[in-house]
């Protein structure tokens, strides 16, 4: 089953510094990752599932657009190119798997694409804290399925992983 998901490629291309000639095909399993691991993880599955029904049936309007658009998006766009910067030099092929090399480009290391996650956790973190302190104040006037996760369902973390510091 297909997932439906809270950006387009285009969404992540314009807003990072995800060059637009990147092809979709590479990045568009980590948009999927980073809206199940880490969205749902703030939204509960209840809120989750209305959302995805919502954009499915083209009728994502009001309060939800709003709540997208504001603070899901970004969020996700984010944690997205933490999912994704790994895994961008290289790829997998009949042959074995390889890392990519530009003959006028330097490629960066270890410690560099450690710095460019950090920048999108701490950027992902910061939309996640706005997102749950939103929550905090107009959740059972707007949103009731946020407080509605039972079971099995994902309950919504409502205290976002902190920016650490590394001395």
């Amino acid at each position: 089953m297909a997932t439906t998901l809270f950006i387009t490629p285009i969404d992540l291309k314009s807003n990072t510094i995800l060059n637009g000639n990147v092809d979709t095909d590479l990045f568009l399993n980590f948009i999927k990752i980073a809206q199940q691991m880490h969205v749902q993880n703030y939204l509960g599955t209840q809120l989750y599932n209305t959302i995805t029904d919502k954009i499915t049936n083209n009728t994502l309007s009001g309060d939800y657009l709003d709540l997208v658009k504001d603070y899901v998006q970004p969020m996700l766009i984010h944690f997205a190119m933490v999912d994704y910067l790994p895994f961008a030099n290289y790829q997998i092929r009949n042959g074995g798997v390889f890392k990519h090399r530009s003959e006028n480009a330097e490629s960066t290391t270890k410690d560099e694409l450690d710095i460019l996650v950090q920048k999108h956790r701490a950027f992902g973190d910061f939309y996640a804290q706005r997102f749950v302190d939103y929550m905090g104040i107009y959740a059972s006037q707007k949103f009731p399925e946020y407080w509605e996760n039972q079971n099995a369902d994902m309950f919504p973390d409502r205290k976002p992983n902190p920016v650490s510091w590394v001395l």
